[in-house]
């Protein structure tokens, strides 16, 4: 029907179907964010899973949430001496696994490793707490951050960092709860690595342990062996042991039979 010729009536009465088409596409919008988060965790758990490796658990976490949401950066850090923290992973320079960084410089991420609390800045550009580092974020383009702690044990060990550019669509509060759980999933997996790493740790001492063990059984027999030939070939050697009593003689025997067994059953491991 040509507008011209719309009631007012008509015309009101196309307003809420407008508004609940609108509803309804801001829905859709969403229902795909959150599949792709979903995506996101499954793709996540897949390759963490195929890894007992900490620092590649941790890269690959980085790496997919930065492809997840496109951003100009994510990286995860750990705890370290006070006031600094180690940058463990990073999206966009792959190649950093052990770089020490100033929590003074990044006041989000102070905050959320001191009070274990996911810091949410939809408005870098506006937030009060960024005022001393507001001409770094001009330059550097950043619109909204995401700081998790990731928690073990009750204590903040580390933390994943989520910054995009002000051209990008910034974070919402689902893409918070989505790396809140993905935060969580990172705890696991650490703990994971950590008992492996442990446990292949505890592996190598024992295997270091058996093997100086068996080197120490071998330098005695050789040097039993050694003595006892050097003793075989003295002369006086036949007639010495005439001198000994029936009774130190018995026992001398029973000690060499009680080694040999031992020896043998040592040998076995």
């Amino acid at each position: 029907m040509d507008q011209t010729l719309q009631s007012p009536q008509d015309r009101t009465e196309e307003l809420p179907h407008a508004e609940e088409l609108a509803r309804l596409r801001v829905r859709v919008v969403e229902l795909q964010r959150e599949r792709d988060h979903l995506l996101a965790v499954v793709d996540i758990l897949q390759e963490v899973s195929g890894s007992l490796h900490f620092v590649d658990v941790l890269q690959t976490i980085a790496r997919k949430l930065g492809e997840t949401f496109g951003l100009d950066r994510c990286a995860i850090f750990l705890s370290g001496d006070k006031d600094e923290v180690r940058l463990v992973a990073s999206y966009e320079d792959p190649t950093i696994r052990n770089l020490v960084v100033d929590l003074n410089r990044y006041p989000e991420l102070k905050r959320a490793f001191e009070s274990g609390e996911t810091v949410f800045i939809p408005d870098a550009a506006s937030e009060p707490m960024l005022k001393s580092i507001r001409m770094t974020l001009d330059t550097r383009n950043v619109r909204s951050i995401i700081v998790v702690p990731i928690r073990w044990e009750g204590s903040v060990i580390g933390a994943i960092f989520l910054r995009t550019e002000r051209e990008a669509e910034p974070f919402s509060e689902a893409d918070v709860r989505f790396c809140q759980t993905v935060a969580s999933h990172t705890a696991k997996a650490l703990r994971n690595a950590h008992r492996f790493e442990s446990l292949l740790h505890s592996q190598q001492d024992v295997n270091v342990a058996q093997r100086k063990a068996e080197l120490q059984r071998v330098a005695l027999v050789g040097f039993m062996r050694r003595l006892l030939d050097r003793y075989a070939k003295g002369e006086e050697h036949t007639w010495a042991e005439t001198l000994l009593p029936k009774a130190a003689d018995d026992e001398l025997e029973r000690l060499v039979t009680v080694a040999m067994q031992v020896f043998e059953e040592e040998a076995k491991g």
